[in-house]
């Protein structure tokens, strides 16, 4: 399968999976998942895949999250959702689909719990720390 990648460019962490996947030699197909028609079936498929409420994958710093109220505990789920839909910034990123599986991947060395081939080491995340190590082995967190 090709991997499947909800990216944003201007997101370190995107960049860094994005990264892994090519350096892994993997063509992944790319959605701008700020331009994608998000739709309420997609996200729950999405984040029921990555077993992940719509809480759990809402991004709640630059974002408006806090400003629509929806870092509150009482907000239900499908409040947060409805956001989601009209403010697509709130679905964090990246969400990485394979044949091994669905996950939102921050940090962005969870991408190699999807993929069968990993970079030859050593790989650094986006904040200059190994994900994985010379030996191509996953580095010690």
């Amino acid at each position: 399968m090709t991997p499947l990648i909800f990216h944003n460019p201007d997101c370190g962490t995107s960049r860094n999976v994005l990264a892994v996947l090519h350096a892994a030699g993997y063509a992944p197909a790319i959605v701008d998942y700020l331009r994608v028609d998000w739709t309420q079936e997609l996200l729950l498929t999405l984040f029921t895949a990555a077993g992940l409420t719509p809480r759990q994958a809402m991004r709640e710093t630059k974002s408006p999250a806090r400003e629509l109220g929806l870092l509150e505990d009482a907000v239900a789920d499908e409040a947060i959702l409805a956001a989601m839909l009209e403010h697509p910034v709130l679905v964090n990123r990246p969400f990485v689909v394979t044949d091994r599986g669905v996950k939102l991947c921050r940090p962005s060395e969870l991408v190699l719990d999807l993929i069968a081939q990993w970079p030859q080491g050593p790989f650094a995340k986006e904040d200059g720390s190994l994900m994985i190590d010379a030996e191509g082995k996953r580095a010690a967190v």
